[in-house]
């Protein structure tokens, strides 16, 4: 059978399939579960048809992919974004399952979205659109089936018109989106949630491999990739804690700051965000220089923490080498599938050299605190209750150490190394198989492979 060119999943499943390759030589009879896993389960792909404000038609593509339920309903995210495609969902979704698996929680993987651009567009042209898509998503979706969420141009003013749209379609008021409002069901931390556990995340990592570079020390230099929401509290995490944020992105340029940025222009650089703007606008602000047209990896002659929070594919093999170059000890991925395979090998080459060396988290272990949150998010929504900010950090702070100890216990087992002293187990070796043991466990209970 021909299949479609997909390189973005195709990506994913090659990353996987080498990962799982000396789990499977030792458990052959799992090879079955992979080759039944890598196909979703539903693939949805619908005509969004809305009215801009001149009152003309427009339409756009909309997906949802239902990849994965043995854990629980889909569970995963709408983008919004031109460069949506059915290569992309599908990779995200992939990821999604397994990154759900390593929540502890009870969440299948899907993800969709549509190819709709909320940039330039009205409010009311953005609620003719939700409320378009939804008229059409809303059939397939709800608490105990499919639950999305939030992700690139989807923030609370879409999921607001999403949920109102689903709750006049179906006449219920039920837990079918997260990322919800605090006042209609939603949680506290669920906007903070990536950011702050895949800086959890790092603390563990830090500890382990370089306690030195600690993220209570002003000395340890950070560097960020993207200026949304995951990249905004990240960094605002990083300064809490009291180490230094050199840069923030977008895809027209970055913004460095050899001093530091701070607490007060991250906000603003978050007000500007919500109006659509770029941090072009902000190249003029003293302490701060602005490059048009390139990522931060290379710009920077010293990096002890590379955090990756724009897109998938954001750091090269170039600029995988010149991170290494700059010092950089831990990688750790706040977007999903943000490094090329050629950057993930240099990475890991380097880890394999000995101490010193660079260590890499990939996105479904590292940036798993968002869906935990919505997680905790579906938990609240089914008891009818609200938990403190104090709950809901303190269970974070629990699932990102844990998944953290998931990864390094199976990254030693299974990543094929004979480790030599001081050489450091793979975290994506360890993510990947523990990820795939746990749906693979789940399916063959369920019947879908024997």
């Amino acid at each position: 059978m021909v299949l479609p060119v997909e390189p973005e999943y195709e990506q994913a499943l090659e990353e996987l399939t080498t990962s799982l390759q000396p789990f499977l030589d030792a458990n052959p009879q799992y090879k079955k579960a992979l080759e039944v896993v890598q196909v979703p389960e539903r693939v949805l792909n619908f005509r969004v048809v809305w009215e801009d404000d001149h009152g003309v038609p427009q339409v756009n593509r909309g997906f949802r992919v239902q990849y994965n339920s043995a854990l629980g309903p889909y569970k995963g995210g709408l983008r919004l974004h031109p460069s949506v495609n059915l290569s992309i969902l599908k990779f995200l979704g992939f990821e999604q399952t397994f990154k759900n698996a390593l929540t502890g929680l009870s969440m299948g993987g899907g993800k969709g979205g549509s190819d709709f651009d909320p940039k330039g567009k009205s409010d009311n042209e953005i609620r003719r659109f939700c409320y378009a898509f939804m008229g059409e998503l809303f059939r397939h979706i709800g608490a105990d089936t499919d639950v999305p969420a939030g992700d690139i141009g989807t923030g609370a003013r879409e999921i607001g018109y999403l949920f109102g749209a689903y709750k006049k379609l179906r006449n219920e008021f039920t837990g079918m989106l997260t990322g919800k409002g605090l006042t209609w069901g939603g949680s506290f931390i669920r906007p903070e949630a990536t950011g702050y556990g895949l800086i959890y995340y790092v603390e563990h990592m830090i500890a382990k491999a370089c306690p030195e570079f600690s993220l209570d020390k002003p000395s340890t230099l950070v560097a960020i990739s993207g200026s949304g929401n995951v990249s905004q509290f990240t960094a605002l995490k990083v300064i809490e804690l009291g180490a230094t944020v050199l840069s923030l992105s977008d895809s027209k340029g970055s913004l460095i700051s050899e001093k530091g940025y701070t607490k007060e222009f991250i906000q603003q650089i978050g007000e500007l965000k919500l109006k659509g703007g770029s941090l072009e606008k902000l190249a003029n602000e003293e302490g701060y220089t602005y490059h048009a047209g390139v990522r931060p990896w290379t710009l920077l002659p010293t990096v002890h923490i590379a955090l990756p929070g724009a897109t998938q594919n954001e750091v090269s093999g170039e600029e995988a080498e010149a991170l290494v170059k700059a010092g950089v000890r831990i990688v750790a991925e706040g977007s999903n599938m943000g490094c090329t395979t050629e950057a993930i090998d240099i990475f890991e080459a380097s880890r394999r050299a000995g101490p010193g060396g660079v260590w890499y988290a990939p996105g479904k272990a590292s940036n798993c605190g968002g869906v935990a949150v919505s997680g905790l998010e579906m938990a609240q929504n089914s008891q009818r209750l609200a938990w403190s900010i104090e709950e809901v950090d303190a269970k974070l702070k629990n699932i990102m150490a844990e998944c953290f100890g998931i990864c390094l216990s199976a990254g030693s087992k299974w990543s094929g190394e004979e480790l030599a002293d001081g050489v450091l187990p793979s975290l994506l070796s360890g993510a990947n198989v523990a990820g795939f043991i746990k749906v693979a466990d789940a399916m063959k209970a369920q019947g879908d492979w024997w």
